[in-house]
């Protein structure tokens, strides 16, 4: 077993992976960027390196800093979380090269399943049923348009490798194609240095569920059930679930196989998850792979007890895995809400700022995976995550009550977030009866305004920002870090 783990991000997944680290007495060493110097992860962790300015680029992107950190430090291996580095084959082979084990899939199952023309083939050639598509309409907006045309319309146009939404557009009118594949392929260049495409036939209505697999390097694949992800904003998951309230006994067994099919064919090994939409009729269509722990984790651990971080860290220490799939036994009901600073009235813009009051729900059955702290300034340049909350109860609707009061609880001052919307969000009675599908927010809540605040808040949140402004400036520069009591322990470790 590995001694020291670098962990090549930020935010609440560097906490998780920080955590499952010391429970398994295993030293932790974080990165940071200027712009993340007093962030938590920073100080809970055994070590901490700095790797350059705020811009991602220049820090938690840079294969040459992080490397240089973990020589630096002394680790043996890299945990990439999800996001950043987390799917760069590049990055995967540099770690060998460095003599560092990056906990995940080889390089060359990265670059497979990261490639959606690719993991299309393979899920083919497992029998598992794929999305019509064509795979290289060829690399000019007008070829697009006629691999759209041939398939018929609405298609989605995606970007064929990388995720997240980036480089997706849906298209229901000829006239929009040329428009709309020049768009997408300037986003996945922007986003993954790659500008093919990939023309799918869209599913209307469509329900996007997710299984999670782990599988070790002695040929043990299993399952850990699906999960929900259908309540999506602009391809982006706010809330997931698990069980998926649509899958039944037969389809959840079709479903682990076809999860298992695919993983084994690849030669997967870590923990990974394969995505899928079911249409209206039940039926079930490979979506893609992905190569990495997903975000959405936690519900997974809260109904079958497995912890995933550990589970990954062993199988790349050269461990089997410590469960079979008869082993595996999902109990009660967990969801998980993402909670960002945006502003869902503003299109989701992200919305940076100090972290004037934190107070965190305390309940039975709640979990909060949180980065961030009172007092922290949240920086604009990374995704506006700032914490998950998981509910878990014995059955769906008592944890959609349990989660309503968890986030009525839950309070951030200082900057925008999510909060109030996804307390519509669960409070909608189509969401309480399990109706749900890809288009959810965008049908349900496109009219929703946040309510308005009693004026005692709006006079907290002013007091708060005038007490932690600096002496002789305006509250809205509080920031500097001059002022952190946190300065005081610069240097300081947990022992």
């Amino acid at each position: 077993m590995f001694s020291k783990i670098l962990i090549a991000n930020r935010g609440e997944i560097a906490v998780r992976i920080i955590r499952a680290c010391r429970e398994m007495g295993i030293a932790a060493v974080a990165v940071y960027s200027e712009a993340d110097a007093n962030a938590p992860h920073v100080w809970l962790a055994d070590d901490a390196i700095a790797i350059g300015p705020a811009e991602a680029a220049q820090s938690y992107l840079n294969v040459e800093r992080v490397l240089d950190a973990a020589r630096q430090s002394g680790a043996q291996a890299i945990h990439p979380g999800y996001g950043f580095l987390a799917e760069n084959a590049d990055f995967a082979a540099a770690c060998g090269q460095a003599g560092v084990v990056f906990i995940g899939p080889s390089a060359d199952v990265i670059r497979t399943l990261g490639d959606k023309s690719k993991a299309r083939r393979l899920a083919g050639q497992a029998g598992v049923p794929v999305i019509p598509a064509v795979d290289d309409p060829g690399t000019g907006d007008a070829a697009v348009r006629d691999a759209a045309l041939r398939l018929g319309l609405p298609v989605v146009l995606k970007a064929a490798t990388g995720g997240g939404g980036k480089g997706m557009r849906i298209v229901h009118r000829r006239e929009e194609l040329e428009t709309a594949a020049a768009s997408a392929r300037r986003e996945a260049v922007a986003a993954f240095g790659d500008g093919a495409l990939v023309v799918e036939k869209l599913i209307d209505r469509p329900r996007h569920v997710e299984v999670q697999i782990l599988a070790d390097a002695r040929g043990h694949v299993i399952h850990l059930g699906e999960r929900e992800c259908s309540i999506q904003r602009r391809h982006q998951k706010v809330i997931e679930e698990t069980p998926a309230p649509a899958v039944d006994g037969p389809l959840r067994d079709r479903l682990g196989a076809a999860a298992v099919g695919i993983a084994r064919a690849a030669g997967y090994v870590s923990a990974g998850t394969v995505e899928f939409l079911l249409d209206g009729s039940g039926r079930l269509h490979f979506l893609e792979m992905n190569t990495r722990l997903q975000v959405e984790h936690p519900i997974t651990e809260a109904v079958t007890g497995v912890d995933l971080v550990c589970a990954q860290i062993r199988v790349a220490a050269g461990d089997a895995l410590e469960h079979t799939q008869t082993d595996i036994v999902s109990r009660g009901h967990a969801i998980e809400c993402r909670v960002y600073a945006e502003n869902p009235e503003a299109a989701f813009a992200p919305s940076p700022g100090r972290v004037l009051h934190l107070s965190e729900p305390s309940l039975p059955g709640v979990r909060i995976d949180t980065g961030v702290r009172a007092g922290q300034d949240i920086p604009v340049h990374y995704d506006p995550i700032l914490s998950k909350i998981i509910a878990w109860a014995p059955d769906r609707s008592s944890a959609v009550r349990r989660m309503a009061e968890a986030l009525r609880e839950y309070v951030i001052l200082g900057c925008e977030t999510n909060l109030s919307y996804l307390r519509a969000v669960v409070a909608h009675p189509e969401f309480v009866a399990g109706h749900l599908f890809t288009g959810f927010l965008a049908t349900h809540m496109g009219s929703w305004r946040r309510p308005a605040a009693p004026p005692e808040v709006a006079l907290i949140a002013e007091a708060l920002a005038e007490y932690t402004a600096p002496s002789g400036s305006a509250g809205a520069q509080a920031g500097s870090g001059d002022h952190d009591p946190w300065d005081r322990l610069r240097g300081w470790r947990l022992s």
